[in-house]
């Protein structure tokens, strides 16, 4: 598609609410009397590095505190990040506290580990940790797309062999039927992420948690205890685990949900479509806020099919983090720069 076409279409946003959500953060921070930051993902956004220094910039504009109250929302992402912001967290806070009324998933349940104290609502969950890997070498899907390889998926074919094998029915090498289809380069490097796993939750307890055997026994758990990644980890199960956990006040979870329900309009995608090879896509997917001040990640690119490669790629690609502040009344808008 030509730049002069592209420039004709009327491009579709997603919504700023930075005055709403403003007005909340400020009522849930007057609410739990201390202060309160926020860090939420859309589905298309993830726990990922440049987080730390968006989240270091807000907690810098709140400077610390005895007590700091942390909304965490998030479906995961890369769990070396989630260790990063816990440590910055600590670094701000003598008492983390994370509130989580709906998802904090996988890197995101790593974030909650670090707090001392995890409220969870009605709606809330945590989530098992267990690796799965996308890799350089792994299996393709009908898209032609690389797709994840589990670490429990692999177990359970060998676990399945070992088991036929003992009842006399199979007397075959699993691995050999496996690398047709998964490299052994992928294998090692899914058990070496699952390790990590484990050596990333056991850090980031040990922030507020004395015994490193009580850590390393909660991570071993998280990391392969359950049949599936997206268990849900309810309050009760999360307190058989060993984490302490309390429930949200619920006057406090509806704000919060309120909050939630503000960031999901910010994170709606808004699609232009240009042709049938051609579309363009805007929304928010990462958002961290305190009083005063809010950063957000805006995805905002072209994407283009190419039909001889089956896959669709990204052209124009204009995101960036955004900053917003209240200044003399007036809200500034800038590119807060992370590289």
């Amino acid at each position: 598609m030509d730049n002069e076409t592209r420039k004709k279409v009327k491009l579709k946003t997603s919504p700023m609410r930075f005055s709403d959500t403003q007005k909340l953060v400020s009522r849930i921070s007057d609410r739990l009397g201390g202060a309160f930051i926020t860090y939420w993902n859309s589905p298309n956004g993830q726990v990922c590095q440049d987080d730390v220094q968006a989240l270091y910039e807000v907690l810098e504009r709140v400077g610390k505190q005895d007590s700091l109250y942390l909304l965490v929302k998030s479906g995961g992402g890369q769990g070396t990040a989630s260790l990063r912001i816990v440590n910055t967290l600590h670094r701000y806070a003598k008492r983390v506290v994370v509130l989580v009324p709906l998802e904090s998933a996988s890197a995101a349940t790593m974030i909650a580990l670090g707090a001392h104290e995890i409220r969870m609502g009605p709606l809330a969950y945590l989530t098992a940790i267990d690796t799965s890997l996308e890799h350089p070498l792994s299996p393709v899907n009908t898209f032609n797309a690389r797709v994840s390889v589990a670490q429990d998926e692999l177990n359970r074919v060998v676990r399945l062999w070992k088991t036929e094998t003992e009842a006399g029915i199979e007397d075959v090498n699993p691995y050999g039927a496996l690398y047709e289809h998964v490299h052994p380069l992928v294998i090692g490097a899914v058990d070496r992420a699952s390790s990590l796993s484990v050596k990333l939750c056991v850090e980031i307890l040990g922030y507020h948690l004395d015994s490193l055997d009580k850590a390393r026994e909660i991570a071993e758990a998280l990391n392969s205890a359950y049949p599936a990644h997206d268990y849900p980890i309810l309050p009760d199960e999360a307190k058989r685990l060993g984490l302490n956990v309390s429930e949200l006040d619920e006057d406090l979870n509806t704000m919060l949900l309120d909050l939630h329900e503000l960031y999901s309009e910010m994170g709606q995608e808004a699609v232009t479509d240009y042709d049938e090879t051609n579309y363009h896509i805007n929304e928010t997917a990462n958002i961290t806020e305190a009083p005063g001040i809010q950063i957000l990640y805006k995805i905002d690119k072209d994407w283009h099919y190419r039909t001889e490669e089956r896959r669709w790629a990204p052209l124009n690609d204009e995101s960036s983090w955004r900053r917003l502040e209240r200044k003399n009344g007036k809200i500034r808008q800038s590119v807060f720069h992370i590289r």
